[in-house]
Order: structure tokens, then C-alpha cells, then sequence
């Protein structure tokens, strides 16, 4: 892993006028191309909490390089949206309509939010978005076989909420062949990555895909895939210890920036403090273990250009409209 950290090497955000049609995300700083392309740039912008907290050196370039791995070793599963990398910080997709259901597949009875299933477990819950967990679950067990707890997408910003798969066809959100193909291919991605991941120490935990169909109807992944920010990844060393005394079972995911702010504020309703150049660093760094645990590769940061969005701007140069 890289020794230093560099604070000032950042791409803070993607906003280039000369690339047309902008969707300014959280993360990500998009532009429809007249082709019926998309570019989709990752900076360095780290969200939670519903808002931005800080600027992460290189977790743009580690993201985009993460999805595309996965990408390359599920494509023979699912078709996904790439068309090229023309940056490290860039995917050239096609431009796809994401499909208004959020497909979460999970392994382990394991979860924080109010939607997760340890949560509902937790209250009582044994029925849940449409499946029949077993008593005598404990927390971060492994369930009898992976399943998927679909969301609505609240594209307006209200909350997801649970659905169960005759829900998603009742309410006209998905059609039955799209259900079928959408599902049998979260599970077989989720398989393939469990998988993958078990060969390098690593327990994937639980993820989110993105569906959508293209201009021709055809589904295909976006997004990203399998990556600390849509995944739940745990050291499958320290597992067993973790289960045995009821603890947290030891991850690498953005909750490291996420809890030094929450045991300083109630970031929904008080000011974020400032946050220290160390725990930047240290996230960072974070990040760039996550690569290398997950894939086996060394991360080599892109250091050419003067900063940045210099060298993102000089590569997609060839995208410019006048």
C-alpha cells in the first residue's frame, strides 16, 4: 500500500464546461454525450449522513479501478454499461434507465439501518421481504442461503422502503420476466463475488447492484459493483472470534470517517466538525487497503497532470462540444 498520502492530490469535483448536459451527483460529476454515451466521473468526495464530509485522496480513482475489476470478472453473469476508462477516475457507459428497485442481496444476518434484516430481526421480525428467516439466529450469522431484500428507490429523495417480490410485480415496478432476470442474476453476481472473495481471506457480507435497460430494453449493471461503498466486506480471520463474543466482525468501509463523526455530533441535526488531516489520511488509506485485500493488486495512483482534474479534463478532451 502506498506509505504517504498526498492531502493535496484530490479531485474535490469533475465540473468541466465543455462537456454538455451535467448531473452534479454526491459523488459523482456526470455528462449525457449526444451519442447516448455517459461519462461518470468518481471524485474524491466521501458522502454520509446526507451530505458531504470530506474530500478523500485517491478514493475516485480506487472506486472506479474496484468496480471495473468486478466488471471484467462478471461479465460472462450479466452485461453491464461500460463501454471504456478513458481516466482512471472516469467510466464511458451507456446511458441506461435505472430501474426503480434497489436489489440488496445478503449473506449474513447483518445490518445497521432500519431496512436491514438484523434490524427487523432484532424487533421480532422473522418474515421479511417476502422470506422465512429461522429462530435462533445471532447477530452477523450466516443465513441457510443468500437472499435478496429489495427497496423501493426513492428518487426524490424520500426513503426506501421493503418490498417483497409480488409487491415489485403488483405495483407495476418491475414485470415478472424482469423480476426473474434481475433476481437470478443479483444471485449469481453475488455467488461469483462471495466466491472470489473467500479466495482472498475476505467475506463478502452483503451488496447493492444497480439495474437498468438500455435504449433496446436490455438489462444491464451499472453503478458499481462489489465495492466498499456498495458492499459489506469482513476479514474472514477474525470471523469465527467476532461471532463467538458477540462482537463486530473486523471490515475496511467508510464507517471509519463515519464514526469519528458520529461520536462527535448527531450529523442529521448539529454541524459536522472539521475533520482532522489524519483521519483524511487514514481513510485514505482505508480505501487503498480495500483495493489491494479485494483484488490482489498493488494500487498505483495516476500522478500525471498538474492536479487532478488537469489530467481528467486533458483525457476527455475528445469529448468536448464548442
Amino acid at each position: 500500500m502506498t506509505s504517504t498520502i498526498d492531502l493535496t492530490r484530490t479531485l474535490p469535483h469533475a465540473r468541466i464546461a465543455e462537456l454538455p448536459n451535467p448531473y452534479f451527483g454526491k459523488v459523482r460529476d456526470c455528462y449525457d454525450l449526444p451519442d447516448g454515451t455517459r461519462l461518470l466521473i468518481s471524485s474524491d468526495r466521501i458522502s454520509a449522513f446526507d451530505q458531504i464530509l470530506a474530500v478523500i485522496p485517491w478514493k475516485g480513482q480506487v472506486l472506479t479501478q474496484l468496480a471495473r475489476y468486478w466488471f471484467d470478472h462478471t461479465a460472462d453473469i450479466c452485461a453491464n454499461h461500460v463501454v471504456s476508462y478513458p481516466d482512471p477516475n472516469v467510466v464511458l457507459g451507456r446511458r441506461v434507465d435505472i430501474l426503480p428497485v434497489e436489489i440488496v442481496v445478503r449473506g449474513y444476518l447483518a445490518g445497521t439501518t432500519s431496512t436491514s434484516i438484523l434490524t427487523q430481526y432484532r424487533k421480532g421480525a422473522r418474515h421479511m421481504y417476502g422470506h422465512q428467516l429461522p429462530e435462533g439466529l445471532r447477530d452477523n450469522e450466516k443465513l441457510p442461503h443468500a437472499i435478496i431484500t429489495p427497496t423501493s428507490k426513492a428518487f426524490d429523495g424520500g426513503h426506501d422502503e421493503p418490498l417483497t417480490a409480488t409487491e415489485i410485480i403488483a405495483q407495476g415496478l418491475l414485470t415478472q420476466a424482469q423480476w426473474d432476470e434481475v433476481s437470478a442474476k443479483a444471485l449469481a453476481l453475488f455467488a461469483r463475488g462471495a466466491a472470489m472473495a473467500a479466495d482472498r481471506g475476505l467475506i463478502l457480507v452483503d451488496t447493492k447492484y444497480e439495474f437498468g435497460t438500455d435504449a433496446d430494453g436490455r438489462i444491464l449493471l451499472a453503478d458499481e459493483i462489489h465495492t466498499p461503498d456498495s458492499s459489506r466486506y469482513w476479514i474472514a480471520s477474525g470471523y469465527e472470534a467476532a461471532f463467538r463474543d458477540g462482537t463486530r466482525p473486523p471490515s475496511f468501509d467508510k464507517d471509519v470517517i463515519r464514526a469519528w463523526v458520529a461520536a462527535r455530533c448527531d450529523p442529521y441535526t448539529q454541524p459536522v466538525p472539521e475533520i482532522p488531516a489524519e483521519m483524511i489520511a487514514k481513510t485514505a488509506e482505508v480505501y487503498i487497503s480495500a483495493f489491494e485485500a479485494i483484488t490482489g493488486e498493488v494500487f498505483v495512483p495516476d500522478t500525471s497532470g498538474a492536479t487532478p482534474l488537469d489530467r481528467v479534463r486533458q483525457n476527455l478532451s475528445g469529448f468536448f462540444v464548442a
